[in-house]
């Protein structure tokens, strides 16, 4: 019998470059995010050339990126996530429960997460992006999605695709 070439895991790999507590972060917020009726990528790619740790796309087209900060050096260390602004609705912080979560932004949204789950605790200002920016970020978001499903068919497509 030929294998079922179709069971092969919807769960990219993990790359090495977070932490566990990151990676249950990111877990629980975008479990959050799906019962908001978000579709979530992880690390996708922006004009910029940085990496959203989450973006996240409703129903109605509105685009959020959710940055993951897994301890205060993280948070402090990192200066980048006003610069999110530019390619999103809204930018929210993800943290897990026990961080110092008066160090983040007032102006920036919040997300509290572990492993099994999150709560939006703010959703923070929203800016709506120019047409043309939204554009460009709705072909990222839909070429990121549909490439990754490609990989899941054919690993070996590996390298025709940035994401």
């Amino acid at each position: 019998m030929e294998p079922n070439r179709f069971a092969i895991s919807p769960v990219p790999p993990v790359d090495g470059r977070q932490s566990e507590r990151a990676l249950a972060i990111a877990r629980g917020a975008t479990r959050l995010l799906a019962a908001l009726d978000f579709a979530v990528v992880p690390e996708l790619p922006l004009p910029s050339g940085r990496r959203a740790d989450l973006a996240a796309l409703n129903a109605a087209g509105a685009l959020w990126i959710i940055e993951i900060k897994s301890s205060i050096e993280d948070f402090r260390a990192d200066r980048k996530w006003p610069d999110y602004r530019l390619h999103a609705d809204r930018v929210l912080f993800a943290v897990a429960p026990d961080f110092p979560v008066e160090i983040l932004p007032e102006d920036a949204g919040l997300i509290l997460a572990d492993g099994h789950g999150g709560d939006l605790v703010r959703e923070g200002p929203a800016t709506p992006l120019a047409a043309a920016t939204r554009k460009a970020m709705l072909l990222r978001f839909a070429r990121a999605s549909a490439g990754r499903l490609t990989l899941l068919y054919d690993p070996a497509a590996r390298g025709m695709w940035d994401l």
